[in-house]
């Protein structure tokens, strides 16, 4: 009978992820024998805090205290960083690894996104792995989609939600009513937002994650000029007017080719209630890919948690268990290309403006002056009176126009005195 081959495993991280990843690899280690024909065997373990007092059992033959050894023992052939950050030692880690011959497996998109080109390099000098899929919207294959599913498309533009913390707060916010910080409580208490929630609030999560999947999309090596705006300005005013309007908000993250050039921008956006996209509520993740000939190509499930996030890392164990040797990137690194790009002031929108303003004589026909002047045109406006008769608050939906006159009119109008709080500006995603 044949004997299988093993395959030695390290992770260093242990977290919850980490956790479950090690407690899932141990009991399913003869399912995923089965269908890759090579037995997944944990060598060796490493955290930050070993002694840490954890629900299951590590054997104390597997624990090094120093995470960089891994990278230097001869029974350990693949890597899985779950330290997160794209400094400090998962940076140490990953690039010793590939530099050493172990091919790598890592759920930290901020390494990528800042780093992936230089360790994409070099896994291709040394023929390893580097994966990735668990980066990007967790239990969403999105990576191998496009790298494998869709190889044969011409991709113009992808699309969607890409954070689910932020998404739930929206949804909250939304449908139970909740004020933007009792939803971010709530959604701390539930776990799906961290102590510390800024960089899913302030779309910087979302921007990574993007501009892996634009990389992937475009055969480019990864571009850093991207708009990034969060949903920390987003209040329950706004998400009520949006509603009256026909519109939900969503935090978007789009990457597209846009008159011959890439423009990367995340920001939260009114898309309209019929859309698909505007029925994604909760943690849920969603991807929207177009691309020639298939069209548009749509894929949603949960973006994070450990049973996501362990189920895109077992994807990429087992893929390079079945001996699948592939570029990070899909494409060589002499095959990638620099893109020429765009800014978000080049492109036309249209646009949701809220302005509150001491409701006065003559303030309307001057803020309807400002938008001429900057040819704005103006498609809807709505006077709303706030509480008492000295302010008011006008909602203006303008018809299509570059970013750039939009926030050249925006800019001029949060100076005048009659603006008694700074101007709400929230693009529509068609």
């Amino acid at each position: 009978m044949y004997k299988k081959k093993k395959f030695n495993i390290a992770i260093v991280g242990l977290g919850t992820i980490g956790s479950h990843l090690y407690k899932y690899l141990e009991k399913n280690k003869e399912l995923l024998a089965k269908k890759t024909n090579i037995i997944p065997h944990i060598s060796y373990v490493s955290a930050k805090n070993f002694k840490k007092k954890r629900n299951f059992k590590i054997p104390k033959n597997k624990w090094l205290k120093n995470y960089l050894d891994v990278t230097k023992k001869n029974d350990v052939d693949i890597i899985v960083e779950l330290i997160g950050g794209a400094e400090g030692p998962a940076k140490k880690l990953v690039f010793e690894a590939l530099k050493n011959g172990k091919h790598v497996v890592t759920a930290n998109k901020a390494l990528i996104a800042k780093y992936g080109d230089k360790l994409s390099h070099i896994a291709e000098k040394n023929r390893l792995n580097l994966e990735f899929e668990a980066s990007v919207c967790g239990g969403i294959p999105i990576i191998r989609c496009i790298k494998e599913g869709l190889i044969a498309n011409n991709i113009i533009k992808i699309q969607g939600i890409l954070n689910g913390t932020s998404n739930y707060i929206l949804s909250s916010m939304d449908k139970d009513k909740k004020s933007f910080k009792d939803a971010l409580i709530k959604a701390q208490s539930l776990g799906y937002a961290e102590s510390n929630p800024s960089s899913d609030l302030n779309g910087d999560d979302v921007a990574a994650k993007l501009k892996i999947l634009s990389s992937l999309c475009f055969n480019s090596f990864l571009n850093h000029h991207i708009y990034v705006e969060g949903i920390n300005t987003v209040d329950q005013i706004d998400i009520n007017n949006a509603n009256k309007l026909g519109y939900k908000i969503k935090l978007i993250g789009v990457s597209e080719i846009y008159n011959n050039k890439l423009i990367q921008r995340v920001h939260p956006s009114l898309v309209k209630e019929s859309s698909y996209i505007a029925g994604i509520n909760g943690v849920l993740n969603a991807v929207i890919v177009d691309g020639k000939p298939v069209g548009q190509s749509i894929i949603q499930g949960e973006g994070a948690g450990p049973e996501a996030t362990t189920s895109a890392l077992i994807s990429d164990i087992s893929s390079i268990l079945r001996g699948n040797i592939k570029y990070p990137f899909a494409l060589s690194s002499k095959e990638r290309k620099n893109i020429k790009v765009d800014s978000i002031s080049n492109k036309n929108f249209s646009s949701y403006v809220r302005l509150d303003v001491t409701d006065r004589h003559g303030v309307l026909a001057n803020i309807t002056e400002y938008f001429a002047k900057n040819k704005v045109s103006l498609k809807r406006l709505i006077q709303n009176p706030i509480f008492t008769k000295k302010y008011s608050s006008i909602i203006i939906i303008t018809h299509k126009t570059k970013d750039l006159h939009l926030m050249k009119t925006i800019s001029q109008l949060e100076k005048k005195k009659y603006i008694i709080k700074k101007p709400k500006l929230i693009r529509i995603e068609d």
